[in-house]
């Protein structure tokens, strides 16, 4: 089953009687099968949700086009919300950078050794240091350099660049700028940020020595969407680890890049894989 052609399909509707059993149909009359399938309904919210893997039996691959011809039906039936998609084509992802390079470098890793499922359309960064590790990849490098006269603008040129590109996701791997509402708005639901799990609480360039000083006892990380509320929007995925009294800034700090590398790659894996649903303030994450 693994060299046949697959599709993924996502789905986001009202919950009600009848939905997977008409998915289920659908699938049996065209000889799919179905490789993995995940749902949930969410009974505060009265929504439905659920992602399938399948595969077409037979030697001919039909185009998206004709299975979400075919899928229309069915989804009008039941006022879905979805998306069916080539899962062996690779999510178009811009990387968005500053200075360090643990997540950038991670992500490249991950990419180059076949675990996440990405095509790499730019490298952008407000500063020139991590030009080079894009540039060994065969990866475009585009410096957009950030001041409060030229912020509009630029944020202006990186919205073409996702457009010329064909950009499906933008990933903030460490970008230190905070996004203007507009950019926000216009990347909506495509636009990951990582940062450690200490906000509110430690803000500023150096949050790992001032968990020293306060003494913490857990450290971690966290992946979301991003909004205009800074490092509010619905998380994709944490991690934690404890620490103790032997850890010193120097160690903490080390501890949290390996979780950002971590639950970054973790979130964007998610997201590649059409697994994240946005449930208001909240996520749905198979």
């Amino acid at each position: 089953m693994k060299d046949k052609p697959a599709y993924i399909l996502r789905v986001s509707c009202p919950g009600r009687v009848g939905i997977v059993a008409a998915i289920g149909n659908f699938m049996a009359d065209r000889g799919c099968f179905i490789k993995e399938l995940h749902q949930y309904d969410d009974l505060n919210t009265g929504r439905f949700f659920s992602t399938i893997e399948f595969v077409f039996e037979g030697s001919q691959k039909p185009s998206v086009n004709q299975v979400k011809a075919a899928f229309e039906v069915t989804a009008l039936r039941f006022d879905m919300e979805w998306e069916i998609h080539d899962a062996t084509e690779p999510a178009k992802v811009l990387i968005m950078v500053s200075k360090y390079d643990h997540c950038l470098r991670d992500l490249l890793y991950r990419r180059a050794t076949g675990e996440l499922n990405i095509e790499i359309t730019a490298v952008v960064s407000n500063h020139e240091d991590l030009r080079y590790m894009a540039e060994r990849e065969g990866i475009p490098f585009v410096y957009l350099p950030v001041t409060k006269a030229n912020k509009v603008e630029q944020e202006a040129a990186l919205l073409q660049l996702v457009e010329d590109t064909g950009t499906e996701l933008v990933v903030l791997a460490r970008y230190m700028q905070v996004l203007t509402d507009t950019l926000c708005t216009a990347l909506a639901g495509r636009c990951i940020n990582i940062h450690h799990s200490f906000l509110p609480g430690f803000k500023g360039a150096k949050p790992y020595y001032q968990a020293y000083e306060r003494g913490v006892k857990l450290i971690g990380a966290t992946a979301h969407y991003v909004t205009g509320d800074l490092d509010e929007g619905p998380i994709i995925e944490q991690m934690v680890e404890r620490v103790d009294h032997g850890h010193d800034p120097q160690h903490l700090t080390q501890v949290g890049r390996d979780m950002e590398a971590q639950t970054l790659a973790r979130a964007v894996k998610y997201h590649v894989r059409r697994r994240v649903f946005q449930n208001g303030l909240r996520t749905v994450v198979f």
